[in-house]
């Protein structure tokens, strides 16, 4: 064998590695961004869960109980093309009901409202962590995928290009402010 044929067998390799390893961390980021979807749908799914618990113990006016229920019921079945704007939907009742540091008040005198309204807090909380957890998953892999060396040899495989999820998740006042 010629040196030229070994040095080009060698650049060979290690192009092949650099592009294994390339494809590897695509996989790893895209694994990523599958458990900080879970995490984020837990989150969720227990803030909505709350609301709804607390919109049914009878400890808001009705007003705000039809409001806070409705909402977090569309949330828990929203359809996954619906999903971001149900939720942003509670995250807006929630400030609705919650605006005022008196509601919050009424919710913490009844017996068992102080739980209630620890529980919600740190439900309302945790959404925003969630999702920051989630979009930068989805940043990293969108910015590792338009690379031109994923494009070309197409490392990406077929997974779906991934979405970051926009909501508003702005927590109600009045519960942060107890919060902190």
């Amino acid at each position: 064998m010629t040196p030229t044929l070994i040095w080009i067998l060698v650049a060979l390799v290690a192009i092949g590695l650099y592009l294994s390893w390339t494809a590897g961390r695509l996989d790893r980021l895209h694994a990523r961004i599958d458990a900080t979807r879970a995490g984020l749908d837990a989150q969720l799914l227990r803030r909505a869960s709350v609301a709804q618990e607390l919109a049914t113990s009878g400890v808001l006016d009705p007003a705000a109980s039809i409001v806070l229920y409705e909402a977090a019921h569309a949330a828990r079945q929203a359809e996954e093309e619906q999903r971001e704007v149900a939720e942003s939907e509670l995250s807006q009742a929630l400030r609705a009901v919650f605006g005022e540091p008196a509601q919050v008040e009424a919710v913490r005198d009844v017996p068992g409202g102080e739980a209630a309204a620890h529980e919600l807090t740190e439900a309302v909380r945790r959404v925003p962590m969630a999702r920051r957890f989630h979009n930068d998953a989805v940043g990293a892999a969108r910015r590792l995928r338009q690379h031109r060396k994923v494009r070309w040899f197409r490392l990406a495989g077929h997974a779906p290009f991934p979405m970051a999820f926009e909501m508003d998740d702005e927590p109600p006042a009045a519960l942060v402010d107890r919060a902190a």
